[in-house]
């Protein structure tokens, strides 16, 4: 029989469970029964203390942003890991830079189809604020209607030129191949291209989201990993409204966590795992005694369990260091860096969870340093001058064209 959970995890969650003592720390909640083998796929799968951790750590961490959200003082914790450690939110819609994209860039300006697709695509090639921030400095309206390569190019470098990490270090966008000399300015000849073909009415008109998933893939150098970030994103989008649970695509990151929860008995079938923690949700939360509320009702999606599985590898990392994944890798590079600025909950309005809170305004992200004045990109030649080292090749690599979350 399997043992329960490591003691000492997820402290938490103890005011979910009242305890005699007077001291207010309280203890774990009950460890519940431990999984037993789980037949999926035709595989009898043995899981392993991490599973459980999966859980335990998805009812933690959503715990831990149900109190932001309330506004409680910091540290919102007690768990160790989780007060050392960044982890991303339990629904990937939650996380800030997804809360920015939903909001300030899908939802904001001009809704047409196209306009909104070239917005999304953009500001997902860079996934980083501080970008997006300076092209609307300098453009005012981003817009594939007043798109002109020249002009982005000469802004993005000018940047770039100037100490400006352009890029996120979440997952590696690889540069796809067009001549150019930066990786940046490939990506917006790869940009070009998707619109020019017409990915908006290819995508629309796809009929399902795998079908959608496979246009996206069709383009250079973006792999599966991608395809389906990109694609989620772009569901969040009016011009999108495929079911987030007909299908998923592994992320390398996923693959690891999936390892330390099954083993090597569960590879080449992780899709078919993924949906059976979305689908049973519910029983394993019960089983642990654990509350679980979902994001206003709606429960974990398809793209959720496979993030957490990635969140999950990443704190048996410290948490279970015996288990071992894929990768090999044994500590958790980010730490938690608490922000001063409001947690903003605003969703796809389509989704039908946001009641009467109203769309966050601009200022719940802090602006970009400015470290050059707006409207510059008449200012500089077509091409700069070699820098040396390409700093802005940001994040961490995975086995996989696509890159993958750390």
């Amino acid at each position: 029989m399997l043992q329960p959970v490591a003691i000492g995890l997820f402290p938490e969650l103890d005011g979910q469970f009242p305890m005699d003592g007077s001291d207010g720390t309280g203890a774990l909640p009950p460890a519940g029964s431990p999984a037993a083998q789980i037949v999926i796929h035709g595989r009898r799968l043995e899981p392993t203390p991490v599973f459980d951790t999966y859980w335990r750590f998805a009812a933690a961490r959503q715990a831990l942003y149900e109190a932001r959200l309330r506004g409680q003082a910091a540290p919102w914790t007690s768990d160790p890991i989780l007060r050392r450690h960044r982890f991303t939110n339990c629904y990937r819609a939650a996380d800030r830079v997804s809360q920015f994209l939903i909001s300030q860039v899908i939802y904001a300006g001009s809704q047409e189809p196209e306009e909104v697709v070239f917005r999304t695509l953009l500001f997902k090639v860079f996934n980083r604020i501080p970008t997006w921030q300076r092209l609307k400095a300098d453009f005012g309206e981003v817009s594939w209607r007043e798109y002109d390569f020249g002009h982005y190019e000469r802004v993005l470098s000018y940047a770039f030129a100037s100490g400006e990490r352009l890029y996120s270090a979440a997952y590696v966008v690889p540069p796809p191949a067009f001549g150019e000399e930066r990786k940046h300015a490939n990506h917006l000849r790869l940009l070009e291209l998707m619109m020019s073909t017409g990915v908006t009415g290819k995508i629309s008109s796809a009929g399902s989201l795998r079908a959608a998933f496979e246009v996206m893939r069709s383009y250079p150098a973006i792999g599966s990993f991608l395809a389906y970030q990109y694609l989620i994103d772009l569901n969040y989008s009016p011009v999108l409204d495929y079911d987030e649970m007909e299908f998923v695509a592994p992320g390398p990151g996923a693959r690891d966590g999936i390892r330390k929860c099954f083993g090597r008995a569960a590879d080449g079938i992780e899709s078919d795992i993924i949906r059976y923690m979305a689908d049973h949700q519910e029983e394993h939360f019960a089983r642990l005694g654990l509350q679980f509320n979902g994001l206003r009702g709606r429960s974990l999606q398809l793209i959720d369990c496979q993030n957490l599985f990635c969140e999950v590898d990443k704190y048996a990392r410290v948490a279970h260091p015996d288990i071992q994944g894929i990768s090999g890798r044994t500590r958790i590079k980010q730490s938690f860096r608490p922000v001063a600025e409001p947690v903003p909950a605003w969703f796809p309005p389509k989704w039908g969870i946001n009641g009467g809170t109203s769309k966050p305004s601009p200022h719940c992200w802090p602006a970009a340093t400015a470290t050059h004045a707006t409207r510059v990109r008449h200012q500089l030649p077509n091409r700069p001058a070699p820098l040396g080292q390409d700093s802005e090749h940001g994040g961490l690599p995975y086995g996989e064209p696509g890159g993958g979350l750390s």
